[in-house]
């Protein structure tokens, strides 16, 4: 082999050697940016998770606080309107009270509410009351009930009709009062959808 030979296959080996050596760098180095960039999608994809997460988490929060707030204007709403009608609802009634005040009917029930008091007494002292409105009745429950001893008692205070009658001894109100039998209706009324 000649100079020129060795140095030629000197070269060769010296340049195959290199280029191997070369070639292992390079797959080192590639097979690190791969590891490297593995991890790096790997952060990223839990980033993004988080964020989508909180972003979702936060939807929920919004939607729900929106809906909440809604439920409630609905409530609001809901609970003016069942007042207007309870209200449109009791002056109706009152008004029908009115025009059945000014029926026969209310003489007789004022009849029978005064005789069941006195009734209900057994001879025991009692004051009979009749609202303002009634005071022109009083001559005609004394008559139809042919009372001696009790005589009804115009009220000072209003309460639409009806009577309410006090025995002292028993220390016992009897209240047929339309004001409170409405009151009492008032307070149990419940509006259901």
């Amino acid at each position: 082999m000649t100079t020129d030979e060795k140095l030629q296959h000197f070269y060769d080996i010296s340049i195959e050697s290199a280029q191997e050596d070369a070639r292992k760098l390079l797959e080192t180095h590639k097979s690190a940016l791969d590891k490297s960039f593995a991890e790096h999608k790997e952060t990223k994809y839990r980033q993004a998770q988080a964020e989508l997460s909180a972003e979702s988490d936060k939807l929920k929060r919004d939607f729900n606080k929106e809906v909440s707030s809604q439920q409630i204007h609905i409530k609001r709403k809901f609970s003016a309107v069942t007042e207007e009608l309870r209200d449109k609802l009791f002056q109706e009634v009152k008004d029908k009270l009115a025009l059945f005040k000014e029926s026969p009917e209310y003489l007789q029930m004022l009849c029978r509410q005064i005789q069941e008091a006195l009734d209900f007494a057994q001879g025991d002292e009692m004051v009979i009351y009749v609202d303002p409105s009634d005071a022109g009745l009083c001559g005609e429950i004394v008559q139809k009930l042919n009372l001696k001893d009790v005589v009804p008692t115009v009220s000072k205070e209003e309460f639409m009709g009806g009577m309410r009658a006090v025995i002292r001894s028993k220390n016992i109100l009897i209240d047929n009062s339309f004001l409170t039998l409405m009151n009492d209706e008032k307070e149990k009324f419940n509006l259901e959808v």
